[in-house]
């Protein structure tokens, strides 16, 4: 039992330590949705009920401009869906590892998977070099360290209103913070190439209502990735048959020198006998 714990309280302190380098830059970003939540006019309460409800910094960014422009709520719901849908992938991507964990816990990780928590447990789980049996507590322990930083940062950013002055350029964080994320997870062509399609199409689909832009460019990245997966796919399954046949091709070679050396000795046997025939003969008569 104390093993088990130890391991638990292990996966917990790692998965904290690789969030921190990321908070450097969810800290501004925090700040600035408490000011711009301020300055569209909700209230202190509110402000910090959308970060503790909704905790999605995405989606919380665009909701601020629509809430002050009095949007209607349909309109309002399906935007902020289209952004946060990459989710959807976020939880297909950690599902298979977490089948064996009872429903409070999926609903406790589901609530806490973020964009920068699931960076860095991603790469975890697919760690073969650590055990399975304990590394949702390395997400919680992700989660848990964003979510804190992410209500705190909220928090100032309400108390300080609008005394962060524009030029600071605080903004800047969340472009930096998201390629901090994806820069370690570009380890192969099909993420590379997915990347750069995503990349390209939400600089030119960026004129698109409703952050349309980005959900095109994920779309499109993850088409582009899938596709170049699959032909790398089938350039190994068609080594892998090369393979097979050349080795089926060896085994007949085989096959035939056994055959053709037992043909030798059946030869060499039957010219032996032929050869002791007439002595044989010989000593009979």
């Amino acid at each position: 039992m104390g093993a088990e714990s130890h391991m638990k309280r292990s996966e917990f302190i790692a998965g904290v330590r690789a969030e921190l380098p990321i908070l450097l830059g969810v800290i501004p970003f925090g700040l600035i949705f408490g000011v711009l939540a301020i300055g569209a006019g909700l209230s202190p309460v509110l402000a910090q009920a959308m970060s503790f409800i909704v905790f999605a910094g995405s989606a919380q960014f665009i909701a601020i401009p629509l809430l002050g422009a009095g949007v209607a709520t349909a309109v309002l719901w399906l935007t902020t869906f289209i952004v946060n849908v990459r989710h959807m992938l976020y939880s297909a991507s950690v599902a298979p590892f977490m089948q064996q964990l009872p429903a409070r816990w999926r609903w406790l990780l589901a609530y806490l998977l973020t964009d920068e928590a699931y960076v860095v447990s991603i790469l975890h789980y697919n760690d073969d070099t650590v055990s399975d049996s304990h590394k949702h507590y390395f997400l919680l322990g992700a989660g848990l360290m964003l979510w804190t930083t992410w209500q705190i940062s909220t928090a100032v950013g309400i108390f300080l209103g609008g005394q962060v002055p524009n030029s600071w350029g605080l903004d800047f964080t969340l472009a930096l913070t998201f390629m901090a994320m994806v820069m370690p997870m570009l380890k192969d062509r099909p993420s590379v190439a997915a990347a750069l399609t995503a990349g390209i199409v939400a600089v030119l689909a960026n004129p698109l209502p409703y952050k349309m832009g980005l959900m095109l460019a994920a779309l499109t990245g993850i088409i582009v990735g899938l596709f170049i997966e699959g032909r790398g796919g089938r350039g190994v399954k068609r080594e892998g048959r090369r393979a097979r046949s050349e080795e089926r091709g060896v085994k007949r070679e085989g096959r035939r020198a056994r055959s053709e050396e037992r043909g030798v000795k059946g030869e060499g046997g039957r010219g032996a006998f032929l050869a002791s025939c007439p002595s044989r003969f010989g000593e009979r008569l």
